[in-house]
């Protein structure tokens, strides 16, 4: 890894705003030392305009940078699964009471899809109510008694992607955000249907 600052100044030519000032920037060269044999090394040239003084400031902006991928899946749940860019409301205030629900949800969506993969075998409870899992266990096997104890996480976080169109084939790998957000959403539906049906005890269902 290696740095320097430098100044971006302002272009000669071209229409721009008459008063622009140079920019202080540092300029950060990240390259991967030992690539896999079948693979291309990493190499990233970032801009920055944060302070980078030393090797460990360089790292962080890399780090940052390596966050990049999840944020824009954030940004991805935000507009495409939530919709918040359609909505009608008119006032900020309410369009940032609206924002402010949705990060939760996006939040949850982005933690439940990662944690999945890499702390599977914990738990499904960690996520899912009983009455989400329990439902969800009814709907695939209708003619099995309920398990004793919680199935892992990962195995529920497939039944809900199933219900969004996950095939779970060979090669497939892990659902993704669209195909668990979807599920998730028909899992509400299913779940609402149980408690009007029986709200006492999703296992007589």
């Amino acid at each position: 890894m290696r740095f320097r600052t430098l100044t971006a100044h302002v272009p000669r030519n071209g229409v721009h705003d008459p008063n622009l000032e140079p920019v202080e920037l540092t300029a950060i060269l990240a390259e991967e030392v030992s690539p896999p044999a079948d693979g291309t090394a990493v190499r990233w040239l970032l801009l920055t305009d944060l302070p980078v003084t030393c090797f460990d400031d360089a790292r962080e902006c890399v780090r940052l940078y390596s966050l990049r991928w999840l944020i824009e899946r954030y940004h991805y749940v935000l507009k495409s699964g939530c919709g918040i860019e359609d909505s009608q409301l008119r006032s900020a205030d309410a369009l940032e009471c609206l924002l402010a629900l949705y990060c939760v949800v996006a939040l949850r969506l982005l933690w439940l899809t990662y944690a999945s993969r890499i702390d599977g075998d914990a738990p499904c409870t960690v996520a899912f109510t009983d009455l989400e899992w329990k439902t969800l266990f009814r709907y695939r096997n209708p003619r099995e008694s309920l398990p004793a104890k919680p199935p892992p996480l990962r195995e529920v976080v497939h039944w809900t992607a199933r219900l969004g169109g996950f095939l779970a084939r060979t090669g497939d790998g892990e659902p993704g955000v669209k195909t668990l957000w979807r599920g998730l959403m028909r899992l509400q539906d299913i779940v609402i249907g149980v408690l009007l049906l029986a709200p006492q005890d999703v296992g007589n269902v």
